[in-house]
């Protein structure tokens, strides 16, 4: 997400693709510092799901996610891995983590 030669204090860069961004005001890059949740160490998915939800989605919160977790159709990269290979809403992020959101439904 950050430009190069740029400096950022952010944490993590997390991106909208594939007709998500239209939710974030079309923007699809986003620098964003969160910290742990109250009486936890690390930064889980789950919590940066949470985080995106209120900071980030500005429209249709319902169509990025479900209960907890992203809906059916919305794939997940953290560092351009799969999130199901890393334990998905369990997943621990680390600085300057990059995580993906990328929707592979499309209407017609």
């Amino acid at each position: 997400c950050q430009q190069p030669g740029t400096v950022s204090r952010d944490n993590f860069c997390v991106l909208q693709m594939g007709g998500l961004e239209l939710l974030c005001d079309s923007v699809k890059s986003h620098n964003i510092n969160v910290d742990p949740q109250d009486g936890e160490e690390q930064l889980t998915m789950k919590n940066l799901l949470s985080w995106v939800r209120t900071n980030v989605i500005k429209e249709r919160p319902e169509m990025f996610m479900k209960g907890d977790s992203v809906r059916p159709g919305v794939l997940v990269l953290v560092n351009d891995t799969d999130w199901e290979l890393s334990g998905q809403l369990e997943t621990v992020l680390e600085e300057k983590d990059n995580v993906v959101f990328i929707s592979t439904l499309h209407g017609g």
